[in-house]
């Protein structure tokens, strides 16, 4: 039988019930369960991310290239009309149609300057190492 703690007066003393632990064995496992099931899920998932990544990636630049191809598909259908052919041969290549007279405006301000390495008696820039490699290549090929 139970014995009850009795106090000098005979009143029995109260005693602390126990406390229970905080953590069963079941909690524990239960929690050690969970984390292995979060390790094993852990690595997929940042698989899956990237890949989601990289599929929104390449499809942006897809878009990127049909707009460029769409753009030079246009740019090329231009070149069929022949007004257009005769327009750019004019920018470009200031060519005239046979009897027109061809008149180019020089403007002085935009004229460009001469390589002081052109004009005679400049100090000229030295040449590269393979350009001296090259010349005495040649001058033992002479001997």
């Amino acid at each position: 039988m139970a014995r009850r703690a009795v106090s000098a007066g005979g009143t029995a003393l109260r005693t602390r019930a126990p406390q229970p632990r905080r953590f069963t064995s079941r909690a524990i496992v239960l929690s050690l369960v969970l984390l292995v099931l979060l390790l094993a899920y852990a690595y997929p998932v940042r698989v899956y991310l990237a890949q989601q990544a990289e599929i929104a990636a390449l499809e942006q630049s897809q878009e990127r290239q049909a707009a460029k191809v769409a753009e030079m598909a246009a740019r090329a259908k231009k070149w069929d009309d022949p007004e257009y052919v005769i327009s750019q041969a004019r920018q470009r290549l200031h060519m005239v149609l046979p009897g027109e007279k061809s008149y180019v405006v020089v403007d002085p301000d935009r004229a460009t300057k001469t390589d002081p390495a052109d004009v005679p008696g400049a100090e000229k820039a030295p040449r590269p190492w393979y350009g001296k490699l090259w010349s005495s290549v040649e001058a033992a090929d002479k001997q």
